[in-house]
C-alpha cells in the first residue's frame, strides 16, 4: 500500500513540479495545487489581456488603412468635385385677368419647364471651397437690359442674347476654419425669405414656390457682396454686406422684387445693403425658428439718380418657423417691409424713357405677406410615400401708401389643398387645387389647379 502511495506521490509531484517528499504530505500537496491554480488564473488573465491588446492593434491597423485610403482619396482631384442638380416641370390651369380693370377672367392652361438648376463645387482644402449655381428658367432664354446714358434723356435698351432665362444664382468662394466662423464672397444668397433656404422641390409642399414671397421679394434672392456665417450650440447666424436694389423697376404688383439688378449687365453699387439672420435649429434638417432683417437705400443705384429726391430706403423684417417631426410638417413665414419716398419713386418711374411698364399704380410704403403650410406624411402610418397638405398664402404690396388711399386690387389670398408623392427620395410628384381671392368685392374669386414633377440629387 505504501509503495502505491509513493508512486502516486511521485506522479503528482511530477505533474505539479514539486519534489516527491512534498507529494507524500497531503498538506503540502494541497498548497502545491493552490499555487498551480493561482498560476493558471494569472496565465488566463495574461491571455485575456493579450487578446484585448491584439484587438486594439487590429482596430488601429484598420483605422490606419482607412486614413490612408481617405488621404489617397483626398489627394485625387476628382474627389474634390461636387455636383448637385434639381428641377421642376409644371402644368397650371388658372383664371387670368387681362389688366387691373378687367373683372371677367379667362381660364388658360399652361405647361412650364419652370427651372433646371445645376450646382458645381470644388473643395480646395479643408478650409477653402467654391460653388457655382446656374439656373435655366422656362426652357433657357435670356435678355440683357442695358442703360444708354448717351441718349438725350437716358434710355433702357433690351438685347436678346440667348424664351426663358439663364442666370448665375450663386458664384461664391468660402473660407471656413471652424464651425463658429466662416466668410464667403462673390454672388451669394441673401438669407431673406425662406425660398433662399428651402428652394428645392422636396423642401416645400406647394407645386409652385410660395406666391406670397414672390409677390414681395426677389425669388431665391442673390446679390454680390461678402458675408460671415457660423454656428454655435444649434444657433446659426449670417451677416452680409451686398449690392442694393434699383428703384427704377419697383412695381405695385411685386413691390421691390423687380428692383433686383439681375437684368443689368453691370450692377450699380453706389448704395449697398445689409442683411442679418439668426436661426435656432436647421430649416433644411427640419425644425427651426428664425428672424432676418434687410436694410438698404435704392435711389443711388438708379441710372437717373437725380430724378428722385430721397434715399428710397427699403427695410424688411422676416420671421419664420418650421416643425418637422415624425409625420407632421408645419412651416410658416411672415414678411413686413417699408419703402421710404414711395411717392417720389412712383412719379419718377412714370417718366423714365424706355421702360414702358404699362400701368404705374402707386408703390406701397408698406408691404406685408405671409404663408402657412401644413402636411401629414402618410408613410409613417402605411407603406405609401404620400404627403397630404393644406396651404394659405397672403400678400398685400400696398398695405399702406404715403398719400391717398391704397387700392385693394393687389391684396390676394390663395388657399389650397394638395398631395406630394415620392416614388423614390430623389423625385416628387405634386398636385394642388385651390382658390384665389382678391380683396375687392367686384372681383370674383378664381380657382386654380396645378400639377408638377421635381427632382433633386447630389453626387
Amino acid at each position: 500500500m505504501k509503495s502505491k502511495l509513493s508512486l502516486l506521490g511521485l506522479c503528482v509531484a511530477s505533474l505539479l513540479g514539486t519534489n516527491a517528499l512534498a507529494a507524500t504530505d497531503p498538506q503540502m500537496l494541497l498548497q502545491a495545487i493552490e499555487r498551480q491554480e493561482h498560476e493558471l488564473k494569472a496565465l488566463k488573465q495574461q491571455l485575456a489581456t493579450l487578446a484585448v491588446q491584439q484587438e486594439q492593434q487590429q482596430a488601429q491597423q484598420a483605422q490606419m488603412v482607412k486614413e490612408v485610403i481617405t488621404n489617397e482619396a483626398k489627394q485625387s482631384p476628382w474627389s474634390r468635385f461636387k455636383f448637385e442638380s434639381y428641377g421642376t416641370v409644371n402644368y397650371t390651369s388658372d383664371e387670368y385677368y387681362d389688366n387691373v380693370q378687367d373683372t371677367t377672367p379667362e381660364r388658360r392652361g399652361r405647361f412650364d419647364l419652370e427651372r433646371i438648376v445645376t450646382e458645381f463645387g470644388y473643395q480646395f482644402n479643408d478650409q477653402w471651397d467654391m460653388e457655382v449655381e446656374i439656373e435655366y428658367e422656362h426652357g433657357g432664354t435670356g435678355t440683357a437690359l442695358e442703360y444708354d446714358g448717351f441718349d438725350e434723356f437716358g434710355e433702357f435698351e433690351s438685347e436678346v442674347e440667348a424664351g426663358g432665362e439663364v442666370m448665375i444664382e450663386k458664384a461664391q468662394i468660402r473660407y471656413r476654419p471652424n464651425d463658429l466662423f466662416g466668410v464667403k464672397f462673390g454672388n451669394i444668397h441673401l438669407p431673406i425669405g425662406l425660398s433662399s433656404v428651402l428652394h428645392k422641390p422636396n423642401q416645400y409642399l406647394t407645386v409652385l414656390r410660395h406666391r406670397s414671397e414672390t409677390a414681395m421679394l426677389p425669388a431665391v434672392w442673390n446679390e454680390t457682396g461678402v458675408g460671415i456665417f457660423g454656428e454655435y450650440a444649434n444657433f446659426h447666424y449670417q451677416a452680409q454686406v451686398v449690392s442694393g436694389l434699383n428703384s427704377e423697376y419697383f412695381r405695385t404688383y411685386d413691390w421691390i422684387a423687380s428692383g433686383h439688378q439681375k437684368r443689368f449687365e453691370t450692377v450699380n453699387a453706389d448704395d449697398l445693403a445689409y442683411a442679418l439672420r439668426v436661426d435656432y435649429g436647421s430649416f433644411k434638417q427640419g425644425t427651426a425658428v428664425g428672424v432676418a432683417y434687410y436694410y438698404g437705400n435704392t435711389s443711388g443705384n438708379r441710372h437717373k439718380s437725380n430724378k428722385v429726391v430721397g434715399e428710397g430706403s427699403v427695410s424688411i423684417l422676416a420671421v419664420s418657423g418650421a416643425y418637422v417631426e415624425g409625420p407632421w410638417i408645419l412651416r410658416g413665414q411672415y414678411l413686413q417691409g417699408t419703402l421710404s419716398d414711395a411717392d417720389a419713386i412712383t412719379q419718377s418711374n412714370k417718366t423714365t424713357p424706355g421702360l414702358k411698364p404699362g400701368n404705374f399704380a402707386q408703390l406701397g410704403s408698406k408691404s406685408e405677406a405671409f404663408f402657412v403650410e401644413a402636411g401629414i406624411d402618410l408613410s409613417h402610418f402605411w407603406s405609401l410615400p404620400l404627403t397630404v397638405f393644406a396651404n394659405i398664402d397672403y400678400s398685400n404690396p400696398l398695405a399702406e401708401v404715403e398719400t391717398g388711399t391704397a387700392t385693394k386690387r393687389y391684396e390676394n389670398t390663395w388657399t389650397s389643398l394638395g398631395v406630394n408623392y415620392s416614388p423614390i427620395p430623389e423625385i416628387v410628384i405634386k398636385a394642388e387645387a385651390g382658390r384665389q381671392q382678391v380683396a375687392v368685392a367686384s372681383i370674383p374669386d378664381t380657382n386654380f389647379f396645378a400639377l408638377g414633377v421635381g427632382y433633386q440629387f447630389s453626387l
